[in-house]
């Protein structure tokens, strides 16, 4: 897999998409398994501890990720992966660690210039992710709906997910 072509694809065309995210998602990968066996310098490597003081509930404590664009935005179901497949951790106990390490700020206001994926080069490319992805905006929907009633009929417009499953 090449991915080293340009630093900043051009994605006018499906290619420099394509190209755009095996960057974003490598970079995102590579960043997240650096962190993980390396948590500072005084420390240990994280996964070289001993198993009794090594859990992952105390990662969030050791880690910050702070994501500030929509770029790096594949950090989250990233880290869900490397949690829930590589070391075992089920969704709750994953989920809580990678909400307790990564933060989000946005800095583009314009639609135009978010970062955007179609679900097709998302489900050839990184088919675990989008299995993520899918399962947390499920579970974002249900949240809405139970605990904001009041926004279930802006759902339209908060959904995060492009065109719904239902519409495909």
């Amino acid at each position: 897999m090449q991915i080293c072509a340009v630093q900043y694809p051009g994605d006018a065309t499906e290619s420099g998409k394509i190209l755009w995210l095996k960057q974003q998602f490598f970079l995102c990968s590579a960043s997240l398994r650096a962190t993980i066996s390396v948590t500072g310098k005084s420390e240990l490597r994280f996964k070289e501890r001993k198993e009794a003081e090594r859990q992952w509930s105390e990662f969030p404590n050791k880690v910050a990720v702070q994501l500030n664009d929509t770029h790096p935005t594949l950090a989250i179901p990233e880290l869900m992966r490397l949690l829930m497949d590589d070391e075992g951790l089920g969704w709750g106990e994953a989920w809580n660690i990678t909400t307790r390490t990564i933060a989000y700020t946005n800095h583009t206001v314009l639609p135009e210039a978010l970062q955007k994926w179609s679900r097709p080069v998302m489900w050839k490319l990184l088919p675990r992710l989008m299995e993520i992805i899918e399962e947390i905006d499920n579970r974002f929907i249900k949240f809405i709906c139970s605990e904001r009633a009041d926004l279930e009929n802006k759902l339209s417009q908060i959904y995060w997910i492009t065109t719904p499953k239902s519409q495909l």
